[in-house]
Parts: C-alpha cells; structure tokens; sequence
C-alpha cells in the first residue's frame, strides 16, 4: 500500500491536490487546514492512506501522521466514510477536535455536512475510550464560548472555513465570549 508520498505541487483544487512523484501524478484529497499549508510548485511530503472502493482508488494525504491516524480513527466507525472524516479534520487543528471529542461537544462535530446529532454522538461514544477521555466528560467553557462565536459569525455571512480560522487566531489571553467575539472579528477585517 501507499504509505507516503513526497514530490511537487503541481496543481491545487479546492479539496485535492496533484503530487508529482517520479513523474507520475497523484491525486490526493487533503484536509482545508493542510491544503492551506501546500503550495503550488512547491515540495510536499504527505502521509497517505489509500481508500479502496468497488469502483476506484483514492489517496487521502496529510501533514503529519497524528492527522493520518486520527483519520484512520474516524473512518474505523460505522457509518463514517473517509470524505465525512476529511472534513472533521479540516474544522480545525487535531487537538482541538481532540477536545470538542473529550469533552462531549457534538456540536462542533455536526458543522460537518452529512454529520447530524446522531453520528456526532456516535463519534464522540467511540472515540472518547479509544482516545482516553474515559466516561464522564465536560464541556469546557472556552469550546462552548467558540461554539457560540461560530454561530454568531455564521450568522454575519462567513464561511465555516473563514469563521474557524478567524476563531483560531483568537490570542489565547482573551477570555469572555463578547470580547473573543470582538477580537475574531477584528482579525476577520
């Protein structure tokens, strides 16, 4: 199997990219947060996981094997498949998904289109014993916070990709909802 990929950029879309490696172009589909990081024509390392289905083959590339193994996670569950799995990578940096998970927070999961309440919660059932979190859990004050701060900037027209990356840049000194709410949208303009 494919393990590990390293070659150039040679082209960018918006969820895949095409690695040249000896020649031979692969295309692999990346998560928003690593794509960001990629650049065109530039030198990329990605470890990969190769998805086999009836009717294709399809690499799946990241920065870091943390990510590669919190994917490998994602998709072991019922129900969810590698697309669905790229996208709770690309809500936001592995840690904090880590986080959202550890602290019971389906909300932050169901952001992911085709993942409803149900699945989140199956996620975080899973997950939470795999990971370590063990059985009871709370949700942090500052995911809650963020979660609200994702909404009200959603509701003010921004993407998810914008609104999360606005909500990561918050300085990690600035407590209370209204002022991260100022700050991120400082950061936004």
């Amino acid at each position: 199997m494919i393990g590990h990929l390293e070659g150039k950029v040679i082209f960018k879309g918006e969820r895949h990219v095409i690695l040249d490696v000896g020649g031979v172009g692969y295309k692999i589909f990346v998560a928003a947060q690593d794509l960001k990081n990629l650049n065109q024509d530039g030198a990329a390392k990605l470890w990969t996981h190769l998805h086999v289905k009836e009717d294709a083959l399809e690499l799946y590339g990241f920065l870091n094997q943390t990510e590669l193994e919190f994917f490998e996670m994602l998709i072991s569950i019922s129900g969810i498949g590698p697309k669905s799995a790229l996208g709770v990578l690309s809500l936001a940096p592995v840690d904090t998904i880590k986080k959202a998970i550890s602290s019971g927070d389906t909300s932050y999961l169901t952001k992911v289109s085709g993942i409803g309440r149900k699945t989140a919660g199956k996620i975080v059932l899973e997950l939470k014993d795999k990971l370590g979190f063990g059985k009871t859990f709370y949700a942090s004050d500052e995911m809650k916070e963020d979660a609200d701060i994702l909404d009200a900037l959603l509701s003010l027209g921004y993407s998810q990709r914008d609104a999360r990356e606005m909500i990561q840049k918050i300085p990690k000194d600035i407590k209370g909802r209204e002022l991260r709410l100022k700050e991120s949208l400082k950061i936004g303009n």
